[in-house]
């Protein structure tokens, strides 16, 4: 079955970095176009990022020049490298693998961003 299990969260201060990761499997990973989206406090959840199985890529404004995605098809892991963090991308980050009649989401890691 599919499985999707992020890492990498934690408690950093503003400015600072941290990479996340999403380990995938269950799927034929190398095919499966891959998203890392967010969740805030009483907020919606939204994409961050997202990157095709040809490695196109797509960002939300928030974060575009700040943060990269970026897949490593032999270890079916998908990665979020987030640098400039402000606190406003406090959040829980979860990834999703699109696939044929739904998507499947991973647990989510949270990210804390102190001012």
């Amino acid at each position: 079955q599919v499985q999707l299990v992020e890492s990498g969260g934690g408690l950093v201060q503003a400015g600072g970095s941290l990479t996340l990761s999403c380990a995938a499997s269950g799927f034929i990973f190398r095919s499966n176009a891959m998203g890392w989206y967010r969740q805030a406090p009483g907020k919606q959840r939204e994409l961050v990022a997202f990157i095709t199985n040809n490695d196109r890529t797509t960002y939300s404004d928030s974060v575009k020049g700040r943060f990269t995605i970026s897949r490593d098809n032999a270890k079916n892991t998908v990665y979020l490298q987030m640098n400039s963090l402000k606190p406003e991308d406090t959040g829980v980050y979860y990834c999703k693998a699109p696939r044929p009649g739904r998507d499947y989401w991973g647990q989510g890691t949270q990210v804390t961003v102190s001012s």
